[in-house]
């Protein structure tokens, strides 16, 4: 009998994002958020993994990095990097990532460390039951920098329950990647 894997993509968006002020900036992409995202990415199912960023040249260090270890030197080097970095994939605009993943009845959830007014939230068991029960599709969307803007949230379709940090501080300033794993091991793990 065959185990059912829910559809999932990832997309780590940055821009528009809100810095330390609250201006709405676009991020740079990481080294780390490549690998390290696209390793947990693999671990847990997901389809795609999307590097998501409007300037040419950001999207162009990400190839970059991706033929040396899926083509040139690294692959040999290193073949669990190659097979980690297989689904990532480049897209200018959420929009664009869409269209490369075209599941035309995925629901859009974004990430974020509070609570955003005006759109429907979800407990990761609710989320995890619509992929598992009800086998709805999902784009999981994080965002860097401060957080994604509340206008790009609120044209999502929900966004998913914060991580809560311990009490009393619950502090909640994680890395995009510890958020990952933590989210990708909610939401697709055994338990």
């Amino acid at each position: 009998m065959s185990v059912y894997v829910p559809r999932l993509a990832l997309g780590l968006v940055h821009f528009p994002i809100k810095d330390r002020a609250g201006d709405i900036v676009a991020t740079n992409i990481t080294n780390f958020d490549i690998h390290d995202i696209a390793r947990a990415a693999k671990v847990y199912g997901v389809e795609k993994y999307f590097l998501i960023h409007p300037m040419q040249e950001q999207l162009m260090f990400v190839d970059r990095i991706l033929d040396h270890w899926r083509v040139g030197p690294g692959a040999e080097f290193n073949r669990m990097r190659r097979t980690a970095l297989t689904n990532v994939c480049t897209a200018n605009s959420l929009e664009h990532a869409k269209s490369q993943w075209n599941v035309s009845d995925a629901l859009y959830i974004a990430t974020h460390a509070r609570p955003v007014e005006g759109v429907k939230s979800f407990t990761f068991s609710e989320l995890k039951s619509v992929m598992h029960i009800e086998k709805k599709p999902v784009f999981l969307i994080l965002g860097t920098g401060f957080g994604l803007t509340t206008e790009f949230m609120q044209s999502c379709d929900g966004v998913l329950e914060s991580i809560r940090g311990a009490p009393p501080l619950d502090y909640r300033h994680l890395s995009v990647r510890s958020a990952a794993s933590i989210c990708l091991d909610r939401l697709m793990g055994p338990w």
